[in-house]
């Protein structure tokens, strides 16, 4: 009887030691990424997360409290992490926050106003300079991170004016703002229906307009956001009103002009839709966009001669909402933030043909922003 025991004694801590070591591999295999939140519900602020070699999902905790953490950012080097607080208060102005990532943690650096209400957008560049896109405020502010993760005071703010057509064009509305190189910057207002071009002058620290300095977009768009072709010389605008994505492209003197606009819409849906996200994979051959309604992933295939996007499927996001949604480092796996029934979605994606295979899901309180 005392050599069985042994015996199952043994067995057992064989046992424990594979588990432990299946585990670690897998820990190991895992890739982290952060999830951006509004907290109006569930959510405490931003949550990390794993993404499995074979797709599936899960929560390693929360990262740091935070009140609406809609939209985040790394820096260059990955080191620190960069979070708008979607807010208005008595000053009609929300604000940024950084954070130093320490692997599922983040520890709080520093926090300034963004300089305008409702921030919705973060981006940094190389430099350390920060662009904060406010919707409400209808403006772009302008920050920078040192070294040590810690944002200056505001640098300058971008304020752009004019509307649009519809009842949600009634003013400026700034959605997000984008580096095309380390000085160049194009800002997307849904509210007067435009892209705004500008530069950083390094010396002054300030945003100066360049000439011409803004692109109308088709009647009624609402650009929203946009992704550069690797090419450079393609831009791809997807535009939340009118369910649409528009193609511009590069003229020699350094400006962008339209060539092509496609839906974002299966033939005959009649149903209200709002576009949400767009990407593109780093060989340049495919283009994802989100559909809030139809609450899909629109496929296109990039035609590598002339940009145009051709329309190849539809993949259902198994929720509501589908908000921000972001391609795996590896771009095998794209992941859906579905924002109104609290899910994150992971889809196989094959590189040959661009089209997706659900794989997993898992709970997220009001998932609005996916980060690697």
């Amino acid at each position: 009887m005392k050599f069985q025991a042994l015996t199952i004694s043994i067995l057992i801590l064989l046992s424990n030691c594979g588990h432990k070591e299946k585990k670690t591999v897998m820990q190991k295999e895992a890739t982290r990424f952060f999830v951006g939140t509004y907290t109006h519900g569930k959510s405490e602020g931003i949550y990390a997360y794993s993404l499995r070699k074979d797709g599936t999902l899960s929560l390693n905790g929360l990262a740091a409290k935070a009140v609406n953490p809609s939209y985040l950012a790394k820096s260059n080097k990955g080191k620190f992490l960069l979070a708008v607080n979607e807010v208005n208060n008595k000053d009609s102005v929300g604000f940024v926050s950084s954070f130093l990532i320490a692997k599922d943690s983040l520890l709080a650096v520093s926090k300034n106003s963004s300089g305008g209400a409702d921030p919705c957008f973060v981006a940094v560049n190389d430099d350390g300079y920060v662009l904060v896109a406010n919707y409400t405020g209808g403006n772009i502010g302008l920050l920078k991170l040192n070294g040590k993760g810690q944002l200056s005071g505001l640098l300058d703010v971008q304020q752009h004016n004019g509307k649009g057509s519809t009842k949600r064009q009634k003013g400026p509305h700034a959605h997000s703002a984008w580096f095309e190189t380390d000085t160049t910057i194009i800002s997307v207002d849904l509210g007067t229906n435009e892209l705004w071009f500008s530069k950083i002058d390094t010396t002054a620290r300030k945003l100066q307009p360049l000439n011409p300095n803004r692109l109308k977009m088709e009647t009624g768009a609402g650009p929203r956001h946009l992704t550069f072709h690797p090419n450079k010389k393609w831009i791809y605008v997807i535009n939340e009103l009118n369910g649409t994505i528009t193609q511009l492209q590069k003229k020699p003197q350094e400006t962008y002009a339209i060539v092509n606009t496609v839906t974002t819409l299966p033939k005959g849906y009649t149903g209200i839709n709002t576009c949400a996200d767009i990407h593109i994979s780093s060989d340049g051959k495919f283009v994802y966009a989100s559909n809030r309604g139809h609450n899909s992933i629109a496929i296109y295939k990039v035609t590598q001669e002339n940009g145009f996007l051709q329309l190849i499927a539809f993949e259902p996001t198994r929720g509501d909402g589908p908000r921000n949604f972001a391609l795996s480092p590896d771009e095998n796996y794209l992941l859906v933030a579905n924002q109104n029934t609290n899910t994150i979605v992971s889809f196989k994606r094959n590189k040959v043909t661009g089209l997706l295979e659900f794989f997993d899901e898992i709970e997220a309180p009001s998932p609005v922003c996916i980060l690697f």
